[in-house]
């Protein structure tokens, strides 16, 4: 069973963040997460940009559910905690 702090290790493998939250229960994750890389992106985009980086973990179930929550630039990110 995976923990958060390993999923978080995983979405970072994929992308440059600059700020990643993750929560779950070993199976269902949910994560906010934040990279310069999703500038110019839709938000699609920005999802598959991270579950295509992460399609082996999930194929393999060994990671299996990930709900991305929020996939912002810095500047959006920042914008909200405003």
């Amino acid at each position: 069973m995976l923990s958060p702090e390993q999923v978080k290790a995983m979405i970072e493998a994929v992308a440059a963040c600059e700020h990643v939250e993750v929560e779950g229960d070993g199976h269902h994750f949910f994560a906010v997460i934040v990279s310069s890389e999703f500038e110019g992106k839709a938000r699609l985009a920005r999802h598959r940009l991270i579950k295509d980086g992460l399609k082996e973990k999930l194929a393999s179930n060994e990671l299996h559910a990930l709900s991305i929550s929020v996939a912002a630039t810095p500047a959006e990110w920042a914008a909200k905690q405003a």
